[in-house]
């Protein structure tokens, strides 16, 4: 075992034990444990968001809307039922608004 191993073996046992001790002191361990990730390359974060932009350009229309339909739908399986009830309520009162609003404007 190297040094910076038995090192972090060291801080995760008193995390651990931090933990045993009360509810309350799990946050701050909880905050240790996460300030003990690896950072992200950031180099590595421009280039990633450089290729969607690029696959995004080289799509035609249909093929994005065919992708944003696929990733919508993936979204919406995580939600519960009663959640997707809820939002699809809200987008009937919307349109609702929405055609209420147009019609006022138009001459009869």
């Amino acid at each position: 075992m190297n040094p910076s191993e038995s090192a972090n073996s060291a801080l995760l046992a008193e995390v651990f034990a931090i933990l045993s001790l009360s509810p309350l002191t799990s946050s701050v361990a909880a905050r240790m444990i996460a300030g003990m990730t690896a950072k992200k390359n950031p180099n590595a974060v421009a280039l990633g968001k450089l290729g969607g932009k690029a696959r995004a350009a080289s799509l035609s229309a249909t093929e994005r809307s065919e992708a944003a339909s696929k990733a919508g739908k993936a979204r919406s399986e995580k939600l519960s039922a009663a959640e997707r009830s809820r939002i699809a309520k809200l987008a009937v009162q919307a349109r609702e608004r929405k055609r209420k609003t147009q019609g006022k404007g138009r001459a009869k």
